[in-house]
This record gives C-alpha cells, structure tokens and sequence, in this order.
C-alpha cells in the first residue's frame, strides 16, 4: 500500500491546483461539445420535451420558437464555455463563465420534477426514475461544478474572501 502511495504521490495528482484545472478544462469541453448539437434539427426536436416542461426555460419557444430556441442554447453554452476557458488567465471572465454555467445548470435541474415520462409509474413513481430524469441527474453534479469554479474563481480574486 505504501509503494501504491508513493507512486500516486509522484504522479501529479497532488500537484497544487490540478483538480481545478481539470474541471475547468471538463467544463470547457462539455459546453463546446453541447453547444456544437444545438445546431442541428435532430437535436432540437430532443430537446422539446425538455425545455417545454421547464420552469425557467418554457418561454423559449413562443420568443424563439424550435430552431430558435435551440441555437440560442447553443450560443449560450459556447459563449459559457469560452468564458470558462478565458478564466484559465482571467479570473473575472472565468467568474461570468462560472455565473452562466450556474444558471445553466439551475435551469436543467428544474426541469426534472417537470418532465414527462420521466417516473416509471410501474414502480410508482418518484423517485423511480427513468430515460429523461436519468440523462438530466448529471446536471445536479455539473451544478455543483459550477459553484466549486464560481467559488475558487471568486477567491482567488480576493483573498480576503478565502480567510472568511
């Protein structure tokens, strides 16, 4: 176990900072992977039943309508993403990508009470849940994620903030 020890010890993962590094880098790639779909048709029509049953995004069809709505997501998450990439170098741009990623991730995590289909009735219900409640579950950790590069972000812009 020692041997285990001192070898993971040696590899990197205690150097300063990497857990946040790659997270911010996860984020990065995670906004410009979901992003790039918002593009396409057959991802806005996957998306309906999402974003009609949200509580904070079911007014994106009637002022976008389908399409629209879709590419405005898109937008949203690369504009997000490359915030949180600038973040790498600075901070006050990482904290609005942190903020967007945060409403981002409060917005899908609301819609899960919401969606259709998404308890099997067959087992009763919540909290049984199935296809669209399980893909959305992901959001609740990339929520918290989110907090965890607002926070760090926020701290290293004011140290006095890391004492309190």
């Amino acid at each position: 176990m020692n041997s285990l020890l001192n070898l993971l010890g040696k590899s990197g993962l205690l150097r300063k900072d990497l857990e946040y590094h790659l997270i911010r880098a996860s984020m990065v790639l995670l906004f410009v992977m979901f992003g790039y779909q918002k593009w396409f048709e057959y991802e806005a029509q996957t998306l309906i039943p999402y974003i009609s049953s949200g509580p904070l995004t079911f007014w994106m069809y009637p002022v976008f309508g389908i399409r629209g709505a879709s590419w405005f997501l898109g937008v949203s998450e690369w504009l997000f993403g490359a915030l949180l990439f600038a973040g790498f170098w600075n901070k006050k741009l990482g904290v609005l990508g942190a903020l967007g990623s945060v409403a981002t991730f409060i917005a899908t995590v609301t819609i899960i009470p919401f969606i259709p289909g998404g308890w099997e009735e067959s087992a009763g219900g919540f909290p049984a849940m199935v296809g669209p409640v399980a893909f959305l579950m992901k959001d609740v950790v990339l929520l918290a994620v989110s907090v965890y590069l607002l926070k760090e972000d926020l701290v290293r812009l004011t140290p006095e903030a890391g004492r309190a």
